[in-house]
């Protein structure tokens, strides 16, 4: 049986699913190294929401993994210095991979064992970076050379959709290089109500017939929730009522803002295990990333498979692979505050096209999943070092 080293920062909830699918199918054998430490996990501060997390889901079980050993001054998977392990290289060697499965190339743990194994074994790349934002003319060409340096040292790249597909083939990446892994979440477990949705309308004072926008993430300037406030209150129908959860460096001002704004909802960070209700209280969900650009925005997937429309600027990465105008959503040009008054009131205008959108939303997303992940990286595995010796 082929063996994968998998390289990543920390446990995370849309990737450990993987890890326990790939262990329970055994087509490969794996072990996933986690290189930020197991000290700087478990503290759990996370910077976008601006205090400590801790997922309530199991994020170390079902898979074999081990901690490696990060010397970085300022331990983070924030920075390219924040993770240093001097000892990485060793023991993968030691693992005896026939292949390497990194996720990021931007720290140092994680370029230097990528640089080591080019040659000795297939190097797999995981990312899902965009050409969404624009840099100087000078930036761009420094940035042209050094990514195409880096994945100069990559066999193979497991790409999340169209976006990041042109960004991979932009560095220098062939077709035949490329391998579709979508980018995911538990469709199941969103689709499942454990949690009557009502209750949480209910705690908030929102009436079951009225029409509901959900903001559900960091509440950060990337993201762009104040101008989803200011269409929100331009579009000022008294039937609909905005809801922002999640915390971030933006929260005092929106709450600011919304002062005196009776249908401007509030909730502190919900975990994953209350997520599902939180989608499903709402009638269309909205995410109007402005820059830089949201690489993907995972969330859509989330509200998708909680059957639900959704409204997201041309910035999001997930746009032309998830969102179908008129189907199961819009896409307003990003920063567009009128473009964005508009679509927001077209879809909060009528209930029944929300439904309609909903149940679309979920047929496109069904093959969004876990096992599509997996059977990729399988895949990419066995071709890579079919008839190879170490």
């Amino acid at each position: 049986m082929k063996r994968l080293a998998i390289i990543t920062t920390h446990p995370i909830q849309y990737y450990a699913p993987v890890f326990t699918l790939l262990q329970q199918r055994q087509k490969i054998q794996i072990m996933v190294f986690y290189t930020l430490g197991q000290e700087a996990t478990q503290q759990g501060h996370d910077p976008g929401f601006d205090r400590k997390i801790s997922w309530d889901l199991p994020l170390t079980e079902g898979y074999p993994y081990t901690w490696v050993s990060n010397t970085a001054k300022k331990p983070g998977s924030h920075n390219f210095s924040g993770v240093k392990n001097p000892d990485l290289i060793e023991r993968v060697v030691a693992w005896q991979p026939d292949a390497l499965l990194v996720f990021g190339w931007s720290y140092r743990g994680h370029l230097g064992v990528i640089r080591y194994f080019k040659n000795r074994i297939p190097v797999i790349f995981r990312g899902d970076s965009t050409l969404l934002d624009q840099t100087s003319a000078t930036r761009s060409v420094l940035k042209y050379l050094l990514l195409k340096w880096v994945y100069r040292h990559v066999d193979a790249a497991l790409y999340v959709g169209a976006n990041n597909k042109a960004y991979f083939k932009h560095y220098g990446l062939t077709e035949d290089e490329l391998v579709f892994a979508p980018h995911a979440v538990d469709n199941e477990r969103f689709a499942t109500k454990k949690r009557d949705s009502r209750d949480i309308r209910s705690e908030l004072g929102i009436p079951d017939d009225s029409m509901l926008a959900l903001f559900a993430g960091k509440l950060s300037a990337k993201k762009a929730p104040l101008l989803l406030l200011d269409a929100f209150v331009t579009v000022a129908d008294p039937n609909v009522h905005l809801l922002f959860a999640g915390n971030g460096e933006l929260e005092a001002d929106l709450k600011l803002k919304a002062a005196g704004q009776s249908h401007v909802h509030f909730l502190d960070f919900t975990n994953q295990s209350e997520m599902p209700a939180v989608y499903q209280a709402c009638d269309v969900f909205c995410l109007p990333s402005a820059g830089p650009a949201e690489t993907w925005g995972l969330a859509v997937n989330e509200a998708m498979a909680c059957g639900k429309a959704v409204l997201v600027s041309d910035r999001v990465g997930c746009a032309k692979d998830l969102v179908r105008p008129n189907v199961n959503g819009l896409v307003f040009e990003s920063g567009n505050v009128t473009d964005l008054v508009e679509k927001l009131h077209f879809l909060t205008k009528d209930r029944n096209i929300c439904i309609a959108y909903g149940k679309e939303s979920v047929a496109l997303i069904k093959n969004w999943n876990f096992s599509a992940i997996a059977t990729a990286i399988e895949k990419t595995v066995i071709k890579l070092t079919d008839g190879r010796t170490k």
